[in-house]
């Protein structure tokens, strides 16, 4: 959601949607072949404790034979595993949602390798190499930031944490322990107008290591994305919070060390994830992939209002929805999330808006007219 605002379907590398593999042999004549069956089925496994019949990335180490799957749902079937009742629900809403499930798309439920290693090459295609993995997603068409970013002459970099490690050396991404280089992180490495153009992979997917210096020089372009690796990223089981607060803590010093920088730049930190905590605030029905439990963000910036706490509701694809605001740009395609309006709300919940669905662009955290040193 952050790259496209909207989510990615199976295909045939090609743009054109297809079935994925359903009770199937995959990768035949490799070590990773296996059956597979990467349709949805969150039906609960008899005799265990909330275990679906088909969830997931599917099982089989590197080298060995594939089994599972199950993270592709063709959401505009009724008759699909799930979906019915999850299709009820939005039709039960007093206000009208649309499931952005197109007829006879496979979605990408839960997290798939992307369709490209770093160099750009397909590693869909790659899927027999004995440390690949046949979950990998096909090369996707659908839309980003990126692209719209391309359009319109607008500058932007994707920096990922080891990511000069990973270009070199992809398929040792989980062995080698200095390379924690995150691929399922980034949008664009998903994407066939990105990753097939030599000219702009190169020049607009980077490593932390040239955030540094681009900030030194003050040739950050006008938009970024920042990824640190996993041992700095603040996730459970590769690395801790303090240690991804040192990350950011490094990022907003430096850019506040060069004040031409400073005085034109906002920095948004946001996490992925709820990290299991439970989380009282109201969740909008956006469409049939969700909204999920609220995550903190934080803007540090010259223009932001000290102190101001956002009341608004807003979600990952708000942030494509600010870009989109400040460089006047249209939304990134004709289906995705930042379509939705910005919300009108009440003074008894502002929280809840009342022109539902609706997600904020995050304009409400500044004042363009007073700057803050």
């Amino acid at each position: 959601m952050l790259g496209t605002g909207d989510a990615m379907y199976f295909s045939d590398g090609k743009g054109n949607a297809a079935v994925p593999p359903h009770n199937e042999t995959v990768a035949a004549g490799s070590t990773n072949a296996g059956i597979v069956d990467e349709i949805e089925n969150p039906n609960p496994q008899p005799g265990t404790n909330n275990f679906y019949t088909e969830d997931g990335y599917g099982g089989g180490s590197y080298g060995s034979a594939s089994y599972g799957g199950g993270s592709y749902s063709n959401c505009s079937d009724p008759g699909a595993p799930g979906v019915d009742a999850i299709l009820d629900y939005l039709d039960s809403l007093p206000f009208h949602v649309s499931s952005r499930c197109a007829s006879g798309h496979y979605y990408l439920l839960n997290n798939y390798n992307p369709g490209y290693y770093g160099n750009g090459q397909s590693a869909y295609a790659d899927i027999k190499n004995p440390k690949n993995t046949v979950f990998t997603i096909p090369p996707s068409s659908v839309r980003s930031i990126g692209d719209e970013l391309l359009q319109h002459s607008i500058g932007w970099k994707y920096y990922g944490g080891q990511w000069n490690n990973y270009v070199a050396d992809p398929l040792d991404n989980y062995v080698t322990p200095n390379n924690q280089y995150c691929n399922i992180c980034n949008p664009f490495q998903y994407q066939i107008s990105i990753m097939t153009n030599a000219s702009v992979r190169q020049s607009h997917l980077k490593d932390t290591a040239d955030l540094t210096q681009d900030i030194a020089k003050g040739t950050l372009p006008a938009v970024s994305f920042v990824k640190p690796d996993g041992w700095l990223d603040g996730h459970p089981a590769s690395s801790k919070l303090n240690l991804f607060e040192g990350f950011v803590k490094k990022i907003v010093n430096e850019v506040k060390a060069n004040p031409e920088l400073w005085k034109s730049t906002a920095i948004f930190v946001t996490f992925d994830e709820g990290g299991g905590y439970y989380d009282s605030g109201y969740v909008q029905p956006l469409d049939f992939f969700g909204d999920g439990t609220r995550i903190p963000l934080l803007v540090v910036s010259p223009y932001t209002k000290p102190g101001h706490i956002s009341h608004e509701y807003a979600d990952h694809v708000s942030i494509l929805k600010f870009i989109e605001a400040n460089w006047n740009l249209p939304p990134v395609s004709s289906r995705s999330r930042d379509n939705l309006p910005n919300p009108k709300v009440s003074t008894a919940n502002p929280y809840v808006p009342l022109n539902q669905p609706a997600i904020g662009d995050l304009m409400d955290l500044f004042d363009f007219g007073t700057y803050h040193n």
